[in-house]
C-alpha cells in the first residue's frame, strides 16, 4: 500500500487520533511504525519529523504522511563507525542505506543511524553524499563550526576521495594512457582520474581505482557509462552491466588535513568491508 495525505487538525487532538481517523485503512500499529520510521512530518516551518504518537496538535496544525509499506519494510546492513574525532566522525555506509532520509522516512538513512548511535547527544551534519546503491566512507560533522570547516575544505578541493569500481569491458590503451575522463556533465567541467586498471577476461570486467577531482551528481557512474564502460550493477546508467552483487562502486578512502589537529588524516576502508578487490 502506498499513499500520500496532508491532514489538518480541526480541533485539539493527538497525532495518532488524527491519523487513525483519517486513514482507517491503516491500523494504529502500522501508523505508529510509520511515525517511528520518519514517514510523518509536522507541516511547520521548517517541517520536522513527528515520531511521538501522543503529540498534541492544535486546531490548524497540519501533518503530512508519505506511507509506502514496501519501503517501510526494507532493511539493510548496519552502518559502522570507523573513526571518531568528537567534532566529526567517519562512517562506513552500507549499500541500500540512504545518506539522509526523505519524505518517505529515514529509518534506512545514515544520518538517523548516527543520531541513534550517539543517543541524540551530538548534532549530526551531512557533509557529502554517497548514492544509496553505493557503499563506503562518509564524513559527518557534529557542530556547525566543524560543518563549516569541512564545507570550506570541500569547496577548495582539499579533501581527496578515492573509490574502487568494476566496469564492463576492457579499457582501450588510449583511455588507460589518458588515465582520466573530463567530459562535461550538466554543462559543467569535471574530471575523474583513475589508476591500477586490471582487466579480468573471464568476467569481461575491468577493476580500477578512481579519484574524483570534481563532484558532480553520479559523476563516476555517468563518466564511465559515457565512454562505454558502465559500472557493473548500475541500475541507472549503461547497458549490459547487470550484476546480482549490486553496484560495484565503493568509497574506499579519504585524505585531508584535520581541521582540529591540523595533522593529515588518511582514512581507508578496512579490508573486511571491501567488496571489490583490486
Amino acid at each position: 500500500m502506498k499513499l500520500v495525505r496532508c491532514l489538518t487538525a480541526e480541533q485539539t487532538t493527538t497525532a495518532i487520533d488524527l491519523l487513525a481517523t483519517a486513514l482507517p485503512e491503516l491500523s494504529k500499529g502500522r501508523i505508529k511504525d510509520a511515525m517511528a520510521k520518519g514517514a510523518v512530518l509536522l507541516n511547520s516551518k521548517p517541517k520536522k519529523r513527528l515520531r511521538r504518537a501522543q503529540t498534541k496538535l492544535q486546531p490548524g496544525q497540519k501533518l503530512d504522511i508519505h506511507y509506502d509499506d514496501v519501503l517501510l519494510q526494507r532493511q539493510c546492513d548496519n552502518a559502522e563507525l570507523l573513526h571518531d574525532m568528537k567534532g566529526y566522525s567517519i562512517w562506513f555506509k552500507p549499500a541500500g542505506m540512504l545518506s539522509q532520509g526523505n519524505e518517505w522516512g529515514d529509518h534506512l538513512a545514515l544520518l538517523r543511524a548516527v543520531e541513534l548511535h550517539f543517543q541524540h547527544k551530538r548534532q549530526v551534519f551531512l557533509l557529502h553524499r554517497l548514492d544509496r546503491e553505493a557503499s563506503g566512507i562518509v564524513i559527518l560533522a557534529h557542530s556547525k563550526k566543524m560543518a563549516a570547516a569541512f564545507s570550506n575544505m570541500i569547496a577548495r578541493h582539499e579533501i581527496d576521495k578515492f573509490y574502487q569500481i568494476a566496469v564492463r569491458g576492457q579499457l582501450t590503451l588510449e583511455l588507460q594512457q589518458q588515465a582520466k575522463i573530463n567530459l562535461p556533465l550538466d554543462g559543467k567541467v569535471c574530471e575523474t582520474q583513475f589508476t591500477d586498471v586490471i582487466y579480468e577476461p573471464e568476467l569481461n570486467q575491468s577493476k580500477l581505482q578512481v579519484k574524483l577531482i570534481s563532484g558532480r551528481k553520479h559523476q563516476i557512474r555517468r563518466h564511465f557509462a559515457e565512454v562505454g564502460h558502465p559500472v557493473m550493477g548500475d541500475p541507472m546508467y549503461g547497458s549490459n552491466n547487470k550484476d546480482g552483487n549490486g553496484l560495484a562502486l565503493q568509497a574506499v578512502g579519504v585524505d585531508f588535513i584535520c581541521p582540529q589537529s591540523k595533522q593529515k588524516q588518511s582514512i581507508r576502508l578496512p579490508e573486511q568491508l571491501k567488496h571489490i578487490s583490486v
